[in-house]
């Protein structure tokens, strides 16, 4: 599709709107702009497709704006009356789409009050701001604008969204995929029917077609690729590298340092994970600053991301939260712990980068047992990437060395260490394409010696797993003398010590054992010695049931034969009879082999 200049629409914009545009220095629009723009303008219903950082979010607040300019200039919006409201999957993408929006109603002539309702603040604020102050668009996440919606008592917000003129759902496939559904379908309950709907996603899922069956009429579908039919921007580079298990984080350290990486976001699988290496790595690189952001963090969240936008030289550790849709100018790459946990999250994550028409590049590391994750991108998301190596200048021994010594100075950082690991595999257990990502695949015994760990956790995942490949501290360990930092905690710790040392049970434990601590060399000793006692016990056996033997009478349990218990209840038998006076005493005797006595 040809790219329009804004000007050239068949149904013109304001003028108000060309000049904030302007003012971005955006001359021409994206496709999916040219695309969906005159639709929405049209009052159609529309279903939008593209690929993330193609410009959706200037696609549905411009023509929003039009709409109700156009109406304004007829009917004038009364202060509590809404017109618009935008949807967003996470607080950080409602606060991007609040941000641009912020910039078109600074325009002294475009005359709309907007208000971001989102999780993490006071909902009593939110109230008694609505309430006050009142707002035409809203851009909410789903849980607090259902919130909202559903109080009957202070607050009217069903009864002032009468008059809605267009509904966005933005990110529409994250919004179902983190189990937005019922609350979306709640929404939709309370929106009127007369209104326009614009549903904008980067992939069309089954459950994003079942909801436009469900809040769209007639929609038009548009969909918008980049020419080499990929799902990833047309300028961004995707690379992988193959990385043994033990040796992850130090390859990931010299990648950092010899690609001269300024600015990039580092994927992790979980909170946990994001939580250890953020307390570790400042210990590794000192060059740049290091940031740590996951969706536990409630109420940090959009000053750490605003702080990683003003960073030039910054790596910014996060999970899925800032997967979609976030913008970060200027960031130069975005690296992968390892593969996602579905395909589509990968496009999702590497499109942080390389957005609005700036060169971006990827990285991912992948295990040995993972490289047929390679193919299948290609084949699921026609994404391909490009191997490429960094040259060792730091072996896992020594980067342990460093790992260890942190944790033995702070059993804070120890504990965050096995909750990363047993959260990590927690979590890979749950890949969609577990057919090629199985954890029965992965050696956990060197996955926990990449990651630092002073020794194997314990976990029902470890059950009957061979873990004699995981390499710990060379000396032995008094793990009990391993204390916190924090005073508080110190001072508890050492309480329940002082309670497990008298009674041999840990306060708040059920179990009344302390594991040994030794070193990694001498326990492995010790399951190679177990392990041939055991082989040798089953070779005796083995040969004491293959030499001839007399044959035993059968034995029910107790030790009684079939013959003992037929006795016993053939007495039991004479017992009732006699009671019964069915036989005299002497016949009973007899039976019995009774002598009488003189």
């Amino acid at each position: 599709m040809a790219k329009l200049s804004w000007s050239e629409l068949s149904k013109p914009l304001n003028q108000h709107l060309l000049e904030v545009i302007n003012g971005f220095g955006f001359d021409k629009m994206t496709p999916v702009q040219s695309a969906a723009i005159p639709l929405l303008m049209s009052c159609k219903d529309v279903a939008a497709e593209a690929v993330t950082g193609s410009g959706k979010t200037l696609a549905f607040i411009v023509p929003t704006l039009e709409l109700l300019l156009r109406r304004h200039r007829e009917h004038p919006w009364k202060q509590f009356e809404i017109g618009s409201i935008i949807i967003s999957p996470t607080r950080e993408l409602a606060a991007q789409t609040s941000q641009v929006l912020d910039q078109f109603l600074a325009h002294p002539e475009i005359p709309f009050q907007q208000k971001l309702l989102v999780g993490g603040n006071n909902v009593e604020e939110d109230v008694q701001y609505l309430k006050k102050v009142g707002a035409n668009i809203l851009i909410a996440t789903p849980g607090r604008l259902v919130d909202l919606l559903e109080r009957k008592n202070d607050l009217n917000l069903a009864g002032n969204v009468k008059s809605l003129e267009i509904l966005v759902l933005d990110e529409a496939d994250r919004l179902l995929d983190l189990g937005f559904t019922s609350a979306i379908n709640t929404i939709l309950s309370y929106m009127p029917r007369q209104r326009r709907t614009g549903l904008f996603s980067a992939t069309q899922t089954k459950e994003v077609q079942d909801l436009m069956r469900a809040g769209l009429r007639n929609p038009v579908m548009v969909s918008v690729r980049e020419k080499a039919a990929t799902s990833t921007p047309l300028l961004l580079q995707n690379y992988y590298m193959i990385v043994e298990p033990e040796n992850k984080f130090a390859k990931l350290l010299d990648f950092i340092d010899q690609n001269n990486i300024q600015k990039a976001m580092l994927f992790l699988p979980t909170c946990a994970c994001v939580e250890y290496w953020a307390d570790v790595i400042p210990k590794f690189i000192k060059d740049r600053k290091i940031l740590s952001l996951h969706g536990k963090m409630k109420n940090r969240r959009a000053k750490i991301l605003e702080k990683f936008r003003q960073t030039p030289k910054v790596l910014l550790l996060c999970t899925d939260v800032l997967a979609r849709g976030v913008d970060i100018p200027e960031m130069d790459w975005v690296l992968q712990w390892e593969p996602p946990s579905n395909a589509a999250a990968f496009v999702h994550r590497v499109g942080r980068t390389a957005r609005q028409g700036h060169d971006g590049n990827a990285l991912i590391l992948i295990l040995p047992t993972e490289d047929a994750y390679v193919e299948f991108l290609q084949r699921n998301q026609k994404v391909s990437l490009k191997s490429v190596t960094s040259e060792a200048t730091r072996s896992y021994e020594d980067v342990n060395k460093i790992l260890h010594q942190i944790q033995i100075d702070d059993r804070t950082i120890y504990d965050k260490g096995n909750r990363a690991f047993v959260s990590h595999i927690r979590a890979y257990s749950k890949h969609e394409c577990n057919y090629i990502l199985r954890v029965a695949d992965l050696n956990l015994g060197r996955i926990a010696t990449g990651y630092g760990l002073l020794r194997m956790p314990l976990m029902p995942e470890l059950k009957n797993v061979d873990s004699s490949d995981f390499v710990g501290p060379a000396d032995a360990i008094d793990f009990l003398t391993i204390g916190y930092k924090n005073k508080e905690k110190e001072a508890s710790r050492k309480r329940k010590l002082e309670i497990y040392q008298e009674t041999g049970q840990w306060p708040g434990s059920t179990k009344k054992f302390q594991r040994k601590t030794e070193a990694w060399s001498l326990s492995k000793q010790k399951k190679v010695e177990t392990k041939t006692k055991k082989e040798e016990r089953k070779g005796k056996k083995q040969l004491k049931n293959a030499a001839p033997s007399e044959p035993k009478k059968k034995k029910r349990k107790g030790g009684y034969t079939n013959e003992d218990i037929e006795e016993l209840a053939n007495d039991i038998a004479m017992f009732k009879k006699l009671k019964r006076k069915k036989i005299s005493d002497e016949e009973f005797n007899k039976q019995m082999g009774i002598e009488d006595s003189d």
